[in-house]
Parts: structure tokens; C-alpha cells; sequence
């Protein structure tokens, strides 16, 4: 396992429950350091990292694979209860993740939260996103807001992000559901903004049909980054829906 994969912002030795954060396409584990703060003090807060963003290490393509590679860094991570949240191309490399853990028969997560993205289709199914000329899919990533918020309004920023931005879109666009696939008998909590029209909130009712376990949905006010300059109000949701699927001890 490589080291630069997992990223503890706050060590925590001794905590009732353990999160595992996974960012967004074309983002990094970095964008997610203001979470912990937003979080209990007394969760052992990880942030895992994919390919692409350290030296020496290359983008994956294939969200299954993904998941293969940040698997072991969770499956080592259950001593205590724990679960996974991910944000756009993070959320479905959680949902990847956890069904991973239910065919290795291993401790599976006590609690799941996807948020901005849904195994319903799509119009990215139909014109993939990573294929589209370079001004296209920046107007595109505008219009939806899904570009990265750092990269979006900056050129110099856009130019330098749009290698790893087309990478992770390949990951997402070209992700389909496998015939056979078992519903999550965990708590799914799944969280979206209402503006935004890349994954609108209706998209996101569609993991009724994924999940045999309790769901429970936040539509928040924003568009698809809806939590920037909100953290406080999705790390609450967090913190409520984990603390009612695992126990006041969380």
C-alpha cells in the first residue's frame, strides 16, 4: 500500500468511530482538510487519495480498480466501526468500496454517505465528458459545476488540471452497473445540493433501488460543491446520520 494513499490530518488512537473521506474528479484529499475541524473531535478522520496526484503515481481509469486500490487501506481499518463518505467521483468509489467488503465477506462499513453522484444514467453515459474538445468540456464542467472551485475560473489552473480532470471523468463516464450486483445492507446516506444540474437531486433518489438498509437523503442548498463555504451544515448531516446508524458511542 502506498503511503501517500491515506492522509490523517488529526490522529485520533483511541475513537468509537473511524470516517474514510474520498474526494472528488479531479481533486485531491487536500480540498477536504477543512472537514476534520467540522467533525467530533473523537473520530479517527482519514482521507484517502487516488493515483494521480503524488509524483510518480498515474491516474486509474476504471473505478473498479480504484476501489481495489484504495481497499486495503480500509479493510486494515476496522477495529472499530467505521464508514465512508465520498463526494462526486469520491462517492462512487465508496460505493465500490463497500461492495468490495460484502463479497470478501470481510467487516463491512457500519455506515455509507454518497454524495453527488448516482448509479442512475446519465447524460455523461451517452457523451462521455473526457472525450469532449478541451472548451466544450470546460463550458460544460461551468454550466454544471462540476469543474473543480479552484480551477473553473482560472485558465492557467484549467490548463494544468485538465489532464487528471479528463483522467477521473473516464473513471466516472464509463462506470455501469454489473448484472447481479447485492443491495447495501448498511445505513446510505445521500446528500446533493438542490442547484445543481449535473447530478440533480431527483438523480439521486435512485439508490432506493441499491440499498436494503435504512436511506436517508439531504438535499442542501447549492450546486454540485454545495458544501463550499458550508461545511458545518453537511459535516452535521454527517455527524447525525453516522451517530443514529451506529449509536451515541460514535
Amino acid at each position: 500500500m502506498r503511503r501517500d494513499a491515506l492522509i490523517r490530518i488529526r490522529p485520533v488512537p483511541v475513537s468509537g468511530f473511524r470516517l474514510f473521506v474520498l474526494h472528488h474528479a479531479g481533486g485531491s484529499a487536500r480540498a477536504y482538510r477543512p472537514w476534520v475541524r467540522h467533525l467530533p473531535a473523537d473520530w479517527d478522520v482519514c482521507l484517502l487519495q487516488a493515483p494521480g496526484r503524488e509524483p510518480g503515481t498515474e491516474p486509474l481509469r476504471d473505478a473498479r480498480e480504484l476501489a481495489r486500490h484504495l481497499y486495503p487501506w480500509v479493510a486494515a481499518g476496522h477495529d472499530r466501526p467505521f464508514g465512508l463518505f465520498g463526494h462526486s467521483m469520491g462517492a462512487l468509489a465508496a460505493y465500490e468500496i463497500a461492495l468490495l467488503a460484502l463479497a470478501a465477506g470481510g467487516p463491512v462499513p457500519d455506515w455509507l454517505g454518497v454524495s453527488a453522484w448516482s448509479p442512475a444514467p446519465g447524460p455523461e453515459w451517452h457523451e462521455p465528458r473526457h472525450l469532449m474538445p478541451a472548451d466544450r468540456l470546460r463550458a460544460e464542467l461551468e454550466r454544471t459545476g462540476g469543474a473543480p472551485p479552484d480551477a473553473a475560473a482560472d485558465p492557467a489552473r484549467w490548463r494544468a488540471a485538465e489532464p487528471l480532470l479528463r483522467a477521473d471523468l473516464e473513471l466516472v463516464d464509463t462506470w455501469r452497473p454489473r448484472a447481479g450486483t447485492p443491495r447495501l445492507p448498511m445505513p446510505v446516506s445521500a446528500m446533493s445540493g438542490a442547484g445543481d444540474t449535473g447530478m440533480p437531486p431527483a438523480r439521486m433518489d435512485a439508490w432506493r433501488e441499491h440499498v436494503d438498509g435504512p436511506l436517508r437523503r439531504h438535499t442542501l442548498p447549492g450546486g454540485h460543491f454545495y458544501f463550499v463555504g458550508s461545511i458545518a451544515g453537511a459535516a452535521g448531516a454527517i455527524t447525525a446520520d453516522v451517530r443514529a446508524a451506529v449509536g451515541a458511542s460514535a
